[in-house]
């Protein structure tokens, strides 16, 4: 064989080595531009400056177009442009997902998606495999192609959220600003949605997989997002051999013992503490607490992921020194929600005589500034992150907060500022915002008696002065109404 004829087949198995593309997928790729206004949550009637932003997405079956939620959050307006086409398009979300990031477009003039083929979706590739991203990174106005090799597929926290762990693909390929929401490629398909980096690692860009992405597009078949479910357990590692002959366990490695069940959840009336999770659907449990998923090893929770909202899951579990076989409802909690970011739904918030309660939120702790763990006190991050933990049966539904007081004649003589937890008004323990409204409206002895914690110390208020003052203290600090619920 000839040197010439060498090079030429070494050159086609490298070729062949690449992961094969359509022929123009760019031409499904389009670059999402935002114009959004965050809310305020120290001032909760505001929102902040108009701010705009861009991002990447792309076009799928049902003429949408798929993306970040962080990419279209707050959003007032969103225009969106085709690839080499200079005309701007008004597009519209019709569904959005905080909790894995994902959203989906649509563009009412028909004329966007003349002539553009959607793009399919594909399985969870291989580690060590190769994909294109395509997208819209900041600085430029063209598509950009970015080539790179899966590296590893394990449960990630999103970013985006916050406080929450779902499949996530790690690749080398870059994913800068802007190429959020564009796609990740391989073989022709899609195999995933690019959405965030990872502060202090090199080279390293995560996406979407299609498993989060199928199970979000199997969730809005009904026409609402309810999101991914959770057992309602926590779970403890089941590696002490001690241990696992006192609960008459065989020496496996398998299965991950019951810590707790989260009070009001449907694993209370299937679950004890101590039952033993041997298997979940399919997926047999180890004792480390984590299962085999496509391959790769992960935590337990990924199981769980799989179901929808309301459905059950067959679980093998390890009772009373036998197996059994039982159904475990899963479904979506809403109980954590105020622990994560929240988007387009501005906070709730209620304004008496200068006082402006608000519920108490992670979104409101990051109002103290960067060191807001330190800053906002133990009081009021023991209230957010752990009484639910360490004392659930104290626990209020929505903890509210003085948030501040606005200077008027009225609350002249606070010695509370604001950024105070509320415990009861007027003899009534606060419970939700609602209650604060409630307790205000409920007779009194000419005068308002706010109870705060965790020293009981209190506040009061002249009633009949605060009930005149109140519409000139909303005028005077341009707030346009004394309540949103």
């Amino acid at each position: 064989m000839s040197i010439k004829s060498i090079c030429s087949l070494l050159a086609v198995l490298a070729l062949s080595s690449l992961p094969t593309l359509a022929a123009d997928p760019e031409k499904a790729v389009v670059q999402i531009f935002t114009f959004a206004q965050e809310a305020d949550w120290d001032e909760p009637w505001k929102f902040g400056q108009l701010r705009r932003s861009s991002g990447t997405g792309f076009i799928i079956k049902g003429r949408r177009i798929m993306t970040n939620a962080h990419v279209v959050s707050w959003a007032r307006q969103l225009m969106v442009k085709r690839y080499q086409d200079p005309r701007p398009y008004l597009a519209r979300v019709v569904f959005v997902a905080h909790d894995c990031d994902l959203a989906l477009l649509e563009v009412e003039d028909s004329l966007f998606y003349d002539g553009v083929e959607p793009l399919e979706f594909g399985p969870l590739p291989k580690v060590r495999s190769s994909v294109v991203t395509y997208g819209y990174p900041a600085g430029g106005e063209q598509i950009s192609y970015t080539r790179g090799v899966v590296s590893r597929i394990e449960l990630q926290t999103y970013a985006h959220i916050g406080n929450r762990s779902l499949l996530g693909v790690q690749t080398d390929a870059a994913i800068n600003p802007g190429n959020s929401g564009g796609p990740v490629i391989q073989d022709d398909k899609v195999i995933g949605v690019a959405f965030q980096g990872m502060p202090g690692l090199e080279n390293a860009g995560f996406f979407i997989p299609a498993p989060v992405i199928n199970h979000f597009l199997d969730d809005i078949k009904d026409g609402k997002y309810d999101g991914f479910p959770s057992a309602g357990i926590r779970t403890a590692p089941l590696q002490n051999a001690a241990y696992r002959r006192k609960l008459k366990l065989p020496d496996n490695d398998k299965g991950v013992r019951v810590d707790s069940v989260l009070p009001g959840t449907p694993a209370e009336k299937v679950l004890r503490p101590d039952d033993v999770i041997l298997q979940v659907g399919k997926h047999e449990v180890g004792s480390d607490g984590t299962i085999i998923y496509e391959g790769n090893r992960m935590a337990l929770a990924m199981a769980v992921q799989e179901a929808q909202h309301g459905q059950s899951m067959a679980l093998k579990i390890w009772r009373d020194g036998k197996e059994q076989s039982i159904a475990l409802p899963v479904e979506v909690s809403g109980t954590d929600k105020v622990l994560g970011n929240q988007y387009d739904a501005p906070p709730r918030y209620f304004v008496y005589a200068g006082l402006v309660f608000t519920p108490i939120s992670l979104d409101y702790l990051k109002t103290f500034g960067r060191g807001w763990s330190d800053t906002a006190g133990a009081e009021l991050t023991y209230e957010l992150f752990y009484r639910r933990q360490e004392s659930p049966k104290t626990v209020r539904i929505e903890p509210i907060v003085l948030s501040t007081v606005l200077a008027d004649g009225v609350n002249a003589n606070f010695r509370t500022r604001g950024r105070a937890l509320v415990d009861k008004i007027n003899g009534i323990r606060i419970e939700r915002l609602e209650d604060v409204i409630r307790a205000f409206e409920s007779p009194s002895n000419g005068q308002h008696v706010v109870e705060f914690l965790p020293k009981n110390t209190f506040e009061c208020l002249e009633r009949e002065s605060a009930d005149k003052a109140n519409a000139q203290i909303l005028k005077t600090y341009g707030i346009p109404k004394d309540r949103r619920l």
